[in-house]
């Protein structure tokens, strides 16, 4: 099946509340661990979010290591409005900051000592902009893990996990869910961007039947 691109930006009110709303807090806690577990010698620096959405694995980090300093980027005004409000109702406002911007055009003061992001590469049209601006954004030796779908072979097989994964939500969100799925990279669409730009020392794995995720240090 060829990749189906959706909108970059998710910034409809209706799109933005359904996604808030829906449980991911055990997807997002288990990403925060593998982080966490993968780079136990990073405990203290600034961690960039490229895609942050709502907020929620930037407050689980920043909870977890009280030593971190977080940056949220997100295109979506609504998601940054509801990241900011769950970011001060956590109270770790002193922290976590988050910035409404592109990630194409982020401009930092320095470049960040870790970067993560989860579920943003399918929304992005060409996945080279989002590994050239992680290069760009990341000191050498930055810990780096990202996450996203990964694309199933048929249509049929996309409405399964749909079913699967999403029986009980809202139209709208399996429908996001639906279209995101057919957005999505495969693992060897991943492995080739990678190689082509010379970022092949970073790893990719499959951990379940809708995700892959790439983890190691910029270089």
């Amino acid at each position: 099946m060829q990749r189906v691109l959706e909108p970059e930006i998710m910034d409809g009110e209706e799109q933005v509340r359904a996604y808030a709303r829906a449980d991911f807090a055990q997807e997002n806690q288990w990403f925060v661990e593998q982080f966490l577990e993968i780079f136990q010698d990073f405990r203290e620096g600034v961690v960039l979010d490229l895609g942050c959405g709502p907020g929620d694995i930037l407050i689980r980090l920043a909870q977890a290591c009280p030593s971190l300093t977080l940056i949220g980027v997100d295109a979506s005004g609504p998601m940054i409005n509801l990241a900011q409000a769950a970011i001060d109702e956590a109270n770790v406002g002193d922290r976590v900051r988050v910035l409404c911007q592109r990630f194409q055009d982020i401009k930092l003061p320095e470049q960040a000592d870790a970067i993560i992001s989860n579920s943003l590469v399918h929304h992005v049209p060409n996945p080279f902009q989002f590994w050239y601006a992680m290069k760009q954004l990341g000191k050498p030796g930055a810990p780096v893990i990202v996450m996203d779908l990964l694309r199933p072979e048929t249509t049929e097989e996309a409405q399964a996990l749909v079913d699967q994964y999403a029986a009980n939500e809202p139209e709208q969100l399996r429908r996001d869910f639906y279209n995101s799925l057919l957005a999505a990279l495969t693992e060897d669409e991943v492995a080739a961007h990678l190689a082509e730009m010379k970022m092949s020392r970073l790893l990719i794995d499959v951990p379940d039947d809708r995700h892959w995720i790439v983890t190691g240090r910029v270089f």
